[in-house]
């Protein structure tokens, strides 16, 4: 049964205006606002040349952050804070500037969910005053902020899962693989996504210390073989990402890349049979409805049809989460 929220008049207009915020936050961590100004205390005028920005419209966005607590302002010098500046500056461990920046990314997909409903056809995509290229790396480094607080918690409460050989499908900048060679000790893993992932996972993977037990395939899963070998293979964050029948084309690749009664690990969102709940799982959906041709949240029965189809067995919810860390295994038929 769905829950039901009841909303006041007050209550609707103040959700309406939520935009403000996101769109405040992402235009200073666009501009990079954050990391230039750093320790410096500063007014308006030397920002403005460091951000190569108009003075006028400098102020304003100063003034707006300053009133949101993200900066602080004495007479006419702005600073950051000194408890955010660890989230909001570049290459801090546990920044939260990839979010921002991807976030921003999305605000101009979602933008035109009237259109989308009409057509059914994704967004028009529209790259940030940093490029295509920077938001797509700012993508990538964000799955990691996501990941990276949680994820030895969640391979923990699998078990941590039994493998000798990993294949991490679409494993990003690494943060997962990470997590399972620190899980089980001996293992080893395999890296499989396209080549600018590739080259993050590298870059993180080599300051770890886990090099040496890591090995990188670049590739694309739509179109190329998975590297084989692995009795362990987990997909994470991707499932979402497609129509039924291509999971399904991914499934099998999977499985004929695992060793016999290897299996498979899935994160992603889990739906209720409802489709309402968990909510978050609703708004994802919405999500992908913006940004991919075919993509959505799925059931966990519609899971079980689509693993069952491409020749697994014993398919079973191992995490139920809220949100996206949801965890279905099954093992190679």
């Amino acid at each position: 049964m769905a829950t039901t929220q009841k909303l006041d008049r007050e209550q609707i207009l103040q959700m309406a205006g939520g935009y403000r915020f996101l769109a405040v936050l992402g235009a200073a961590a666009e501009l990079n606002l954050f990391t230039l100004l750093g320790d410096d205390s500063l007014s308006a005028e030397p920002i403005a040349i460091r951000l190569r920005s108009n003075l006028r419209a400098t102020t304003i966005l100063l003034d707006a952050l300053a009133a949101l607590g993200l900066l602080d302002k004495q007479g006419e010098n702005y600073c950051v804070p000194a408890d955010l500046r660890p989230w909001l500056t570049e290459n801090r461990p546990g920044t939260a500037l990839p979010m921002l920046l991807h976030q921003m990314t999305l605000i101009r997909l979602w933008s035109q969910l009237a259109w989308i409903v009409r057509s059914g056809e994704p967004a028009m995509r529209q790259a940030s005053i940093r490029g295509a290229d920077a938001d797509r790396a700012a993508f990538i480094a964000a799955m990691h902020s996501i990941s990276g607080p949680i994820a030895d918690d969640l391979v923990a409460r699998l078990g941590p899962p039994k493998f000798c050989h990993l294949l991490d499908v679409g494993g990003a900048s690494g943060t997962w693989t990470l997590a399972f060679l620190r899980a089980v000790p001996g293992s080893r893993a395999t890296i499989f996504d396209l080549p600018d992932a590739i080259e993050q996972a590298r870059e993180r993977i080599a300051q770890s210390g886990l090099g040496d037990r890591v090995d990188f395939v670049a590739g694309d899963f739509y179109d190329d073989p998975l590297p084989p070998g692995a009795d362990l293979a987990w997909v994470s964050a991707i499932v979402h990402q497609h129509a039924r029948g291509d999971s399904r084309e991914l499934f099998a690749k999977v499985r004929e890349a695992l060793l016999p009664g290897g299996r498979i690990m899935i994160r992603d969102v889990v739906m209720e049979p409802n489709r309402v709940e968990p909510s978050e799982g609703a708004l994802f959906a919405v999500n992908m409805l913006v940004a991919t041709a075919s993509g959505g949240t799925f059931t966990m029965d519609e899971y079980r049809e689509d693993l069952q189809a491409s020749g697994f067995r014993d398919v079973q919810l191992l995490v139920k989460d809220a949100w996206m860390n949801s965890v279905v295994a099954a093992t190679r038929g």
